[in-house]
């Protein structure tokens, strides 16, 4: 144990093992859902596909990997696992969205290759600087400051939609749930997965309130166990007779460690290099896609979290950076080969900073849970993603907080900050909120700059050269046909 707490340096970041386990495992509460979400997103005919199993344990070797690299190379209390937005990409991809024959192998090689070029990015300097830090650095101020607020809204939107208390509509996009609705109210219906998460948020903020240690834990737990008599989480899960979910999880392994076509693990090399005729191009805008998701969404969400957790410098830049990026494009190249989509830091992470979690012992111990959930799979995908969206709700509104560090006196920098915020949510993803920001920054501070020249005043331009290339890389971005 001593030898924990002096790798993990505890003592210096005044915290303890209880804290820090505490914190890791609620990561793993909130993030749980990913495990069998994930193969979901990325199969077509989801769990009706014989390769469910083989995604689910690619998920949670994944997710162990990359939180173990989190936790002994960065020592950040940050997990990492596949993120949700590229799973939903590459469900389309291989179900013939773009027009051209992708099997799943041949995007998980794009993805791999999108790895590979975050490695590069991750150890090339450019004044002694690596290329992700120099990007993190060349951001406008008041994008930085704007990330971890428009970072909360959009972990609280996932939570408010996993959870049915938000619904679509036609009309307006998004509507509150219809809870006079006779339909909804049916065993396991939509207004019975919004009381569940409800009651969990309830638990969670009132036992915040009096500084119970454990509280995100307890109300995950609490909402599952409410969860069971509305007929919210399905009991024939435990049983292990859902098609894809099951105790027999050995048999699973040997099928998984094949390379039978039951199987994910190194399909990259197996049909992963041969790229589909005349889809050079898109592949290449692909590797693009993926890469440019990949680092903003990192990039968002460390700031968050780390901010939130006062892990940060005078400047406020994360601490142990660097690490923290090649972490995670290490982990993006481990995940694609055996068999699971890019490997990302995940804004779940911020449960466990709402638990005190401030070194790697919290990742380390989010990742000993995914490892014993390829054992006991049942388990972990009988609780409900209404009971885990409790959670992420919570954390979202503990985000909130730093909008007093935006800087919305100066319009120049309010705008942009805003439409960082509001697009997180509204696009569900972060690298779009973080792309619209910045490029209604340069363009805002580009047109004041000018006109104050012709005016004949002699002001400082507050555009760089760094986020001069930021932003034509993100016009090319959102410009790429096939995105």
């Amino acid at each position: 144990m001593r030898k924990l707490i002096k790798f993990f340096k505890l003592e210096e970041n005044k915290t303890k093992v209880s804290t820090e386990i505490f914190a890791g495992l609620a990561i793993f509460l909130a993030t749980v859902y990913i495990l069998t979400v994930n193969p979901n997103n990325i199969l077509v005919n989801g769990s009706a596909d014989p390769r469910f199993s083989s995604v689910f344990i690619a998920t949670a070797l994944g997710a162990f990997i990359g939180s173990i690299l989190m936790a002994f190379v960065a020592k950040m209390p940050l997990a990492q696992a596949p993120g949700m937005g590229i799973n939903a990409l590459v469900g389309a991809i291989v179900g013939g969205s773009l027009g051209i024959s992708y099997s799943l192998g041949n995007v998980l090689f794009l993805i791999f290759i999108s790895g590979i070029l975050f490695i590069l990015l991750s150890i090339i300097k450019i004044d002694n600087k690596p290329i992700r830090e120099k990007v993190f650095e060349g951001m406008p101020k008041c994008i930085r400051d704007s990330i971890s607020v428009g970072i909360g809204f959009f972990i609280a939107f996932i939570g408010l939609k996993n959870a049915s208390i938000i619904t679509g509509n036609q009309f307006t996009l998004v509507e509150l749930i219809d809870f006079g609705s006779k339909a909804n109210w049916v065993l396991g219906g939509p207004a019975c997965q919004a009381i569940v998460a409800l009651f969990g948020l309830i638990v969670i903020t009132v036992l915040s309130h009096f500084k119970v240690k454990g509280s995100v834990i307890i109300g995950i737990l609490s909402a599952t166990l409410l969860s069971i008599p509305l007929k919210v989480a399905d009991l024939s899960i435990l049983a292990g007779n859902v098609s894809g979910i099951s105790w027999n999880i050995f048999t699973n392994l040997k099928s998984f460690f094949s390379f039978g076509s039951n199987s994910t693990f190194l399909t990259i090399f197996k049909e992963g290099m041969n790229i589909p005729q005349g889809s050079l191009f898109t592949s290449l805008m692909l590797v693009i896609s993926f890469s440019m998701v990949d680092m903003f969404d990192t990039i968002g969400t460390v700031v968050a979290c780390t901010t939130n957790a006062g892990l940060v410098d005078k400047e406020g830049k994360p601490l142990n950076y660097g690490k923290i990026m090649l972490s995670d494009s290490l982990a993006t190249c481990i995940g694609a080969m055996l068999g699971t989509t890019t490997i990302t830091t995940v804004v779940e992470s911020g449960a466990g900073v709402a638990e005190g979690g401030k070194t790697g012992l919290t990742s380390f111990t989010t990742a000993i849970l995914f490892l014993l959930s390829i054992f006991l799979l049942p388990l972990f995908a009988f609780i409900p993603i209404s009971a885990s969206a409790s959670a992420l709700i919570y954390v979202g509104t503990l985000m909130l907080k730093n909008i007093t560090k935006v800087d919305l006196k100066n319009i120049r920098n309010s705008v942009p900050a805003f439409l960082t915020i509001i697009l997180m949510p509204l696009t569900y993803s972060i690298t779009d909120g973080i792309g619209v920001g910045i490029i209604a920054y340069f363009l805002i501070n580009l047109i004041i700059y000018i006109i104050n020249r012709l005016k004949g005043k002699n002001v400082k331009s507050n555009i760089t050269l760094v986020n001069t290339i930021i932003t034509i890389l993100f016009i090319f971005y959102f410009l790429i046909p096939t995105m």
